[in-house]
């Protein structure tokens, strides 16, 4: 698949709002309503996000779409010297990280992870809020495909997408992008083929050691689909 950065159309400015698949249960009512403030990043706090972790990390990554928070999860207890900002606006999703995070009872006063904080509204809107080399790490993990050619311009790996993101993820910083979606996979190849700014070795078959497993992972392999993993990294500035 060849192309032309410059042929394709912007993503739309629309940003997606919160959606649930069903009404919500009262636990997971009760998760939204307790818990989720204990653990949603402030959106004053973006200037200087690493001052919305006590105590103080090494580190702040972002995952992008972090669907039922499998792997925000795991990322949080591997890494306590990192801080993990996990975004997502499906509550159906938020509620099954949140509802394994705490026991049933313990919504208001159990203990949370110190190093993880929850966004869960459009992505963009934080990207966009957040300084220069804010980030050491992305994670977008079997994002939706939006496999017609015409929602194209929806990919978060998008050609428009990657000056955003070059700003906001430090020299150095890895970005990691995994899909089960032969268009999707293509699509990536040949965005990132297409730039400078990050280092684009060819994705693997095998998810790398320490990049926790999802459910999305599992039902694309029990469906006989084959996952890649790709593990960009971010190019140093260009001399001025």
């Amino acid at each position: 698949m060849a192309i032309d950065p410059g042929a394709v159309k912007p993503p739309p400015d629309r940003l997606y709002g919160r959606a649930s698949l069903h009404r919500l249960r009262a636990r997971q009512q009760r998760l939204l309503d307790v818990t989720l403030p204990r653990l949603a990043f402030p959106p004053d706090a973006a200037a200087q996000p690493a001052q919305a972790f006590s105590p103080p990390v090494a580190a702040v990554w972002l995952e992008v779409g972090f669907g039922g928070g499998e792997h925000a999860e795991a990322f949080a207890a591997a890494h306590p010297d990192r801080a993990l900002i996990a975004a997502e606006v499906f509550l159906n999703g938020v509620c099954s990280l949140l509802s394994r995070l705490v026991p049933e009872g313990g919504e208001a006063d159990a203990p949370l992870p110190a190093n993880l904080r929850l966004w869960i509204e459009d992505a963009r809107l934080l990207l966009r809020a957040l300084p220069d080399r804010a980030l050491s790490g992305l994670v977008l993990n079997f994002p939706d495909p939006w496999p017609k050619a015409r929602h194209a311009k929806r990919r978060f790996v998008h050609p428009a997408m990657l000056g955003e993101l070059a700003r906001v993820l430090a020299p150095g910083a890895e970005w990691r992008v995994a899909s089960d979606d032969p268009t999707y996979q293509a699509w990536v190849g040949a965005v990132m083929g297409a730039q400078d700014r990050f280092d684009a070795p060819p994705p693997s078959a095998q998810r790398p050691a320490g990049w926790a497993p999802t459910r999305y992972e599992a039902k694309a392999i029990a469906a006989g689909r084959q996952p890649l993993y790709w593990r960009f990294i971010r190019r140093p500035d260009r001399p001025t």
